[in-house]
């Protein structure tokens, strides 16, 4: 039976992927999610950011003796896939990313992190503030301050660029939405480029959030891509 390990988003949880994970199940594959630390009431590890979260992906891997396994990651989750398949060669089989930023800068995490700051949440989007409250618990308000800061680090220095993601051997498919106001079809196509042999796809009418993320195509394509090699 197929693999695969479904990896959510910043300040996201894995309930949010059950969706993909249903359609995918449908659809042959034995899937894996995990809530990486500080995320849906996952206690937070000592640290914290994308070499945290691949290690931990790495873990339940060995945990699970799964052998290569692919890996979907919405958003954060495609960028620590990423990191993971450069650091562990041959620990994983296809990659899929959806939604996954690279273009980070100092002015970018400026504007990305103060999207994120509880007060003004609850002030202007209170239903989302409750819904991270309910997803994350008490620590929600944490949770956000080590995404910011976890950001600004990403802006002062990417770990993930297309000189360092050029000796990937995995297969590798990126996706974007077409609607996406926070990732853009270019910062995309710049990492893909710097992929031999990788691929890309662009989901119509579809924004940044996986609420609003066209399931079943979403798992046809990759389950399409899974299918030439296993």
């Amino acid at each position: 039976m197929k693999q695969i390990i479904l990896l959510h988003g910043a300040i996201g949880a894995a309930d949010q992927l059950a969706p993909l994970s249903l359609e995918l199940e449908q659809k042959g594959y034995k899937v894996h999610s995990l809530n990486f630390s500080g995320h849906g009431k996952e206690p937070f590890a000592t640290q914290f950011g994308i070499q945290q979260f691949a290690a931990e992906v790495f873990q339940y891997i060995l945990q699970h003796n799964l052998d290569q396994p692919d890996i979907f990651g919405y958003s954060m989750g495609g960028y620590v896939a990423l990191w993971l398949a450069r650091e562990k060669p041959a620990l994983l089989g296809n990659v899929i990313t959806l939604a996954t930023k690279f273009a980070w800068t100092p002015e970018a995490a400026v504007k990305e992190s103060g999207m994120i700051v509880p007060e003004k949440l609850e002030e202007k989007v209170p239903h989302f503030a409750a819904a991270l409250q309910q997803r994350h618990g008490e620590t929600w308000r944490e949770l956000l301050a080590r995404t910011r800061e976890m950001m600004v680090q990403l802006g002062d220095e990417p770990l993930l660029a297309a000189s360092s993601v050029a000796a990937l051997g995995n297969r590798v498919l990126m996706g974007v939405g077409d609607s996406d106001t926070m990732v853009s079809l270019d910062e995309t196509l710049a990492i893909r480029n710097s992929i031999p042999g990788s691929s890309l796809y662009v989901l119509p009418q579809t924004p940044h959030p996986i609420e609003k993320v066209p399931v079943a195509l979403l798992a046809s394509l990759i389950a399409g891509f899974g299918s030439d090699t296993k």
